[in-house]
Order: structure tokens, then sequence, then C-alpha cells
């Protein structure tokens, strides 16, 4: 089984891939020069005609100028290979279904869901009140209060809250991941699973179908099914056969009887809770909802498990009216990627734009487009502190290269970037002038802005706001700054691959 495991990494690796397309390109130049070496100027002269109608169709495309770059650069390098990938991948019909079907999911879940729990004519602070109107209005997210909240400075600390919560379901529980491992975690989770259902609780999981080709079996649905465990696997990898394979479900998210629900950046696997070291410690958060704010999180849970059925069923029995009081106001989102909505990128540039004195980041991936860009550059140079922590050990080599591209123009404009220097950051946090956060599952990086199905909350003037930032210093604490010399002297070649892999960090 881990042969073949390990077999399945290297033939889906995007390295291989990469291989498998180059090999192609050098086999049609070759073809042309052997085949038509007396007709090569019109053979590739008709291949610059089509490549250019292309790129003028790219250019009017409704598309982020990052993409459109990465496609035209692509297409004269290798206009054979790139002109055939574009419009493969623009012809695609599984995408266009989905996005149909998810509009279709999220007007019935927003139909559901009660109003937002406070009026835009009740919210008197400008800041929150235009992102309530975003979230609320044009997505269908709404603004809650009376919602207690609770963050964990680590995996280790999450696990233990969890199982205790599992074991107090009495209706359903519903789980979606990313990633699901067997091991220390995921079997304590399967074992309270396999007797909740016993006992007569509704248990769904859903994972993503990257988890076939490495960490489970093909048929673990069907393993969970024999324990009368309802199983799903969104978008299981086959070799070849659509684009929509990119676009994986990135979501961390549980919900406990309607009641209780987590998110964060934590997965159902060892690494994450440090009962086995990877790339040194594991730095993760997770947060913990407890009262009507959970509702969102149901929805967005049920979209996902709905997206592939032949019915829609009825959310409201699975949606609960709870009486927890608490001060502060928060909205669960979501985010997809066929909507043209960037919603977990505008919560990040908005609290960028809207901060007074200081933004702080925790993310593993760096990898920007010029709006990011110039947001941070903008905050920094009026005068915010700007600091973001990466990880000192990365788990990616290439999305390490391509960060580190970034640091010394940011640093440039007054952005500090530190270092977790004990390991990987796989946190994604902010905070913004010590009365503002999200906690949730976006990375600063193309695929999380554009490509995944992703998830967070938006918090403000909550009580647990202080407790993320009391992280973020203790963090802090453990990391190196980077300077500009440190960016001089970083080895010439991990620079130069940094830069070439920028020229198409959108479509990595």
């Amino acid at each position: 089984m881990k042969l073949i495991q390990k077999i399945s990494r290297v033939i889906f690796s995007r390295a291989t891939i990469a291989f498998l397309l180059l090999a192609i390109q050098i086999i049609v130049i070759i073809f042309a020069y052997l085949f038509f070496s007396e007709h090569l100027l019109y053979f590739f002269g008709g291949f610059t005609v089509v490549s250019t109608i292309v790129v003028i169709h790219i250019l009017n495309n409704r598309q982020n100028p990052a993409f459109q770059i990465a496609w035209i650069i692509l297409i004269f390098a290798l206009p054979v290979f790139g002109i055939f990938m574009y419009l493969w991948v623009r012809s695609q019909l599984i995408p266009k279904k989905l996005k149909s079907r998810l509009k279709l999911l999220h007007q019935k879940s927003a139909a559901f869901l009660p109003p937002s729990e406070i009026p835009s004519s009740e919210i008197k602070n400008p800041e929150l009140k235009g992102m309530a109107s975003y979230l609320s209005a044009n997505n269908r997210y709404p603004l809650y209060s009376n919602t207690k909240v609770v963050y964990f400075p680590s995996g280790e600390a999450f696990f233990p809250d969890l199982l205790k919560e599992l074991k107090k379901a009495k209706k359903f529980i519903f789980l979606e991941f990313f990633i699901i491992e067997r091991g220390k975690m995921w079997n304590s989770v399967l074992e309270i699973l396999k007797e909740k259902q016993k006992e007569g609780v509704e248990v769904r999981v859903l994972y993503d179908g990257t988890c076939s080709i490495s960490l489970l079996p093909w048929d673990y649905p069907e393993t969970l099914a024999s324990y009368g465990i309802a199983c799903k696997q969104y978008s299981p990898l086959k070799p070849f056969i659509s684009t929509y394979h990119n676009n994986r479900d990135h979501r961390k998210i549980i919900v406990i009887d309607g009641k209780v629900s987590y998110t964060g950046g934590v997965n159902l696997a060892d690494e994450y809770i440090n009962e086995k070291m990877r790339f040194g410690y594991w730095k993760d958060v997770a947060i913990k909802f407890i009262g009507n704010a959970t509702n969102t999180f149901t929805t967005l849970f049920l979209e996902m498990w709905n997206i592939d059925a032949p019915y829609t069923e009825v959310f409201l029995p699975y949606l609960a009216k709870n009486t927890t009081k608490e001060s502060g106001f928060l909205i669960p989102y979501g985010d997809h990627p066929f909507d043209q909505e960037e919603v977990g990128k505008n919560v990040y540039l908005d609290m960028i734009h809207q901060a007074h004195e200081c933004v702080h980041i925790m993310t593993p991936y760096l990898i920007l487009d010029h709006e990011m860009i110039t947001a941070m550059k903008l905050a920094a140079q009026r005068g915010v502190e700007v600091i973001i922590i990466m990880p000192h050990i990365p788990d990616k080599l290439y999305a390490y290269l391509l960060a580190r591209t970034y640091y010394e123009e940011l640093m440039d404009a007054g952005v500090k970037i530190y270092e977790f220097t004990e390991g990987f950051v796989h946190a994604k946090v902010v905070v913004r002038d010590h009365n503002c956060a999200t906690v949730g599952t976006v990375n600063f990086d193309y695929r999380s802005f554009y490509l995944h199905y992703e998830c967070g909350c938006y918090l403000f003037e909550h009580p647990v706001i202080p407790s993320i930032e009391k992280d973020f210093q203790a963090t802090l604490q453990k990391c190196q700054k980077i300077t500009i010399q440190n960016c001089k002297e970083y080895p010439l070649w991990k620079k130069a691959a940094g830069k070439i892999l920028r020229l198409f960090a959108p479509l990595m």
C-alpha cells in the first residue's frame, strides 16, 4: 500500500506533469523539424498567428492580470503546448456545471439562514458596517453576535477539546477536511464517530480527493460506510480528466448538533498535533464557535455535500437556535473558485486597507498578486505596523523560493518579515488594530485566493481577539527577523529559481 501511495505521489506531482508537458513540446518541435523542415517558417508562423489571436482573447477576458500574464508567457514560450493547454482549460464543462450548481445551493442555503442578527442601520462602526454589507448583503453570510468563541494556539490544544465535544453529540456530526490521515488523531476521532453512530447520531465525513492518492485507500468511503458513517470524497483524482481537479476542497469544518463548530488550519493528521515531526514543530491554530454562528458552517458543509447530488436536501433540520450570550460580532464566510468573487482575498484586503495601527499576519505561503503587494506596501508607508510571520522550515521548497522573491520589495516599503525558526507555520491568521481578526483556511497565495474552496471567520470587537494577538506575539518571540542583508546574501541559485517560478506563480 505504501509503495502504491509513493508511486501515486510521483505520478500526480506537478513536477511529473510539467516534465511530460515539456516533453510533448520538444517532440512536436522535433517532428516539425524532421517532416516540415522545408516549411518551418510557415509552420511556426502559423502558430505565431494563432498565439497572437489567443493572447488578444486572453487580454479581453475578465480575469486577474497576473493570470493573463502567466498564460501569455506560457503561450509565447511554448506555443504548441500553451495554446492547446489554454483552449483545453477554457473548454471544460465540469467547472461550468459546478458554478451553476453552487449558485443554486448557495441561494437555497441563504434562504434557510436567518438575516443578520443586527440590522445594517444599527451598526455604528463604519468598518464593521462595510464588511457586514460585503459579506452579508453581497455574499449572503449573516452577521452574528452572541456567539462564544474559543481560540486554540496549537493543534495539541485543539485536539482534546474536539474529542470532548464529539463525545457530547446527540443529533449529528459533520466533518469536512482537506487532509485525513490514519494515525493517533484520526483513529481517536474515528472511534468516537463509530460509537456515536451506534447511539443513533448521524455522522457524515467529507474529505478532499487528493487523500486517495497518498494518504487513504481509494475505497475508504466504503470502509467508513461499513461502520454506518456516510462518507464522500470531493473530486477524487483521475489522470488528466478535467481541470476542476485543480480546484481542491481546502476547508476544515466541524459541526456538532448545529450548536458547536470549528475551523482553522488543523487537518486530521498527526503532524498537526505534533505527534509526527515532518518540518520541525508544526505551528497551527483552530477556532471554536458556540452559538448561532455555527449555522453558517452547517450550510457551508451541506453545500459541499450536495454539490454532486441529483437533488438538494432541506438544510433547515440541521440549523439550530442557540441562546448563547456574548459580546462582539462575527461573520463566518466561505469562498469557492467559480463565482469570480475572491471573498477570502477581499476580507484580507479590506483589513489591510482599514488598518490604522497594525496588521499582524501568520501564513505558511506568500505568493502575492499586485493588489495584495500594493495594499501591504501602502499600509506600511502610511505608518501601519505590518508584520508577517512565515515558516523557516518550508513544507514545499518551490513555494518558499517563490515567497522569498517578495521579501525585499515588501521590506523596502517598511513591512517587517519574520520566520518561525522552530519549524513550519501553517496558521492562517490576521489581526488588525487589536479589535479585528480573521482565522480560517485561507493562505496568502493564488491557490487559496482563486482556485480552492475555503472558509474563515471575520471577528470584530470580540473578546477572543486579545487571545489571538497574544498568540501572535508569543509566536513572534520564536522567530528571527529577516533583513535586507539576509536577502542579499541569499544563494544566487535560489534567487534565480524563485524568479523563474514567479513567472508562472498564478498557474502553479
